[in-house]
C-alpha cells in the first residue's frame, strides 16, 4: 500500500524535544507509507511548552511525543492522565481525540516487555542512575515487576524522592556501587550532547554486573553499551526501548496495531546513518 498523497484530512503528528532526532520522523512515516494511512509525523522543539500544547488542542494534531525536559511539566495542561502516566507522574505521549488531550507513559509499558523479553532476573539488585521523567519510568516498572535497588541522581530532591516512592535506596553519585543490573537513564553517552563520548558507569561498576541497560538510543551503540558487550555482558540497548514506545505510540495515534516484525524493519529504517 501507499500512503495517500497530503491533504486537508491528512492527520499530523508530532514529536517534542530538546534536541529533535530523525528516529520518530522515519520510524512512523516509514509505517504510514507501508501500511497505506493518511498520517505526516514532524520532529519538533520549542522554548514554550505551554503554548506548544495549547497548539496541539487547537490545531487538532492527533499525537504528540513528549521528551526531556517536559514530561511532567504537561501534566497540568492536559485533561486526563491514564494509568501508566498516573502511577509515575510522567507523561511522553498525548493524544489528541476532539480538543480532549489524554496522556500516557509508553516509555513504562516499553521497560515492562523488555524486563519479560530478556528474562530479568528480580532477585538481582538494580543501580540505576537518574531520577528524570524517564527516570521515574525505568524506575517503577523495575519496581512493579518486583524488583529493589538503588537511585543514583545528583538532585537530592527528586532522587531521595523518588527512592522514598520505591522503597529503594539514594546515592548522590554512583561511583563505588555495583550490582548485577545497571540502567543509564541520563543523557550521558548521547550524540550531540556535552557527555556524547563518556559512559555512565566504570568500568569496574560494567565488570561487576551482569546486565547492562542503556536507555539513551542515539547512537543505538553508546559508550556504555559499547563497554557492556566488549565484557560480554548481556545488554539491553535504547534502540530497543525507543522501538517498543514508538510502536505502542503509533497504535495510540492511529489505532492500527503492528506486527513484531514490522516494528522491527521501522526501527532497522530509522536507526540507518
Amino acid at each position: 500500500m501507499t500512503r495517500p498523497e497530503l491533504n486537508k484530512s491528512t492527520r499530523l503528528c508530532i514529536s517534542l524535544a530538546a534536541r529533535p532526532s530523525n528516529h520518530g520522523t522515519r520510524f512512523h512515516n516509514w509505517l504510514y507509507e507501508q501500511l497505506g494511512l493518511d498520517f505526516v509525523y514532524k520532529a519538533m522543539t520549542t522554548t514554550d511548552i505551554d503554548a506548544a500544547i495549547g497548539g496541539v488542542r487547537a490545531l487538532g494534531i492527533r499525537g504528540c511525543s513528549v521528551s526531556m525536559p517536559w514530561k511532567e511539566a504537561v501534566i497540568p495542561l492536559v485533561d486526563e492522565l491514564t494509568p501508566s502516566a498516573a502511577a509515575i507522574q510522567s507523561v511522553n505521549t498525548i493524544v489528541n481525540t476532539d480538543g480532549r488531550l489524554t496522556a500516557y507513559n509508553t516509555d513504562y509499558l516499553a521497560i515492562e516487555q523488555l524486563i519479560a523479553s530478556h528474562g530479568l532476573s528480580r532477585d538481582e539488585k538494580v543501580l540505576l542512575r537518574g531520577s528524570g521523567g524517564m527516570g521515574r519510568a525505568v524506575a517503577a516498572a523495575f519496581r512493579d515487576a518486583g524488583f529493589a535497588g538503588t537511585i543514583a541522581a545528583r538532585n537530592p530532591v527528586a532522587g531521595q524522592g523518588l527512592a522514598a516512592e520505591l522503597g529503594w535506596d539514594w546515592a548522590e553519585a554512583p561511583d563505588g556501587i555495583t550490582a548485577p543490573i545497571i540502567v543509564n537513564v541520563t543523557p550521558i553517552g548521547m550524540a550531540g550532547g556535552a557527555d556524547a563520548e563518556a559512559q555512565a558507569f566504570s568500568d569496574e561498576q560494567v565488570a561487576q554486573a551482569s546486565v547492562v541497560f542503556d536507555v539513551v538510543a542515539m547512537p543505538v551503540e553508546t559508550p556504555l553499551i559499547r563497554a557492556g558487550r566488549a565484557a560480554g555482558k548481556h545488554v539491553v540497548t535504547g534502540s530497543e526501548v525507543i522501538a517498543l514506545q514508538a510502536a505502542a505510540q503509533f497504535e495510540l495515534y492511529t489505532g492500527v496495531a503492528v506486527t513484531p516484525e514490522q516494528v522491527a524493519a521501522a526501527e532497522e529504517y530509522a536507526s540507518r546513518d
